[in-house]
């Protein structure tokens, strides 16, 4: 079993601010972005997947998914966050190890790395067979992690219901970022949460938070 504790990022809306990508679906699909985002923000709050927006305006969107990559033309370093590359440096230097493990197409990991996003271990859903919430993906982030101690790993996403509940469902110590849609619309209901945190910076001034020293024993950050 590996030592070291983890902190693993979600990308979208923890790394990438996904405006962009939402502005070239409502190009694409022809209608104005306000119009997608004010649909997004309703299906959000009523517990419903954003695809549903995107079906509302164009029953076939799910076609027109390479017409949108094509026009969205991958990750740009406008797209990161200010405080991402920070981030991983930062909780590094707090002595954790740092992974990238999210839902998104295969394509997004090279995109990441050409943007200095360099974890010691970074895989997408599509390329690992399985997608958030399902339980299958956080064992499967576990084995890429070495099978850790769950309680050893930190996950870190904006949403409930494809990060921090089904993380604490998986043993992990799941971080709610509250930014973005999903961010500022959801609800922690249940409690799940083991830290909330407005921004990624917060994150590395808080993260000690997630272990917090044993007396006599060792502190936050160590790898045992």
């Amino acid at each position: 079993m590996a030592t070291g504790r983890w902190v693993v990022l979600d990308v979208g809306e923890t790394l990438i601010d996904e405006t962009r990508v939402f502005a070239t679906w409502a190009d694409v699909l022809g209608v104005p972005r306000f119009t997608l985002a004010a649909l997004m923000g309703g299906m959000i709050a009523r517990g419903q997947p954003f695809s549903d927006a995107l079906a509302a305006l164009a029953p076939d969107w799910h076609q027109r998914a390479d017409e949108v990559e094509r026009a969205f033309g991958g990750f740009a370093a406008s797209d990161l966050y200010p405080d991402a590359l920070r981030a991983l440096a930062g909780l590094r230097a707090a002595g954790l190890r740092v992974a990238v493990i999210a839902n998104q197409p295969a394509v997004r990991d090279a995109q990441l790395r050409l943007l200095g996003v360099e974890p010691e271990v970074m895989a997408m859903s599509e390329a690992l067979g399985v997608a958030k919430p399902d339980p299958a993906f956080f064992a499967a982030a576990l084995d890429l992690l070495g099978r850790p101690d769950p309680g050893h790993v930190a996950y870190v996403g904006d949403r409930v219901d494809n990060d921090v509940r089904p993380a604490a469902a998986a043993g992990l110590r799941p971080v709610w970022i509250r930014r973005g849609p999903w961010g500022l619309l959801h609800r922690d209901d249940g409690g799940d949460a083991a830290l909330e945190v407005r921004s990624l910076d917060e994150l590395v001034d808080r993260v000690g938070e997630l272990w917090p020293p044993v007396p006599g024993g060792r502190g936050a950050a160590s790898t045992a």
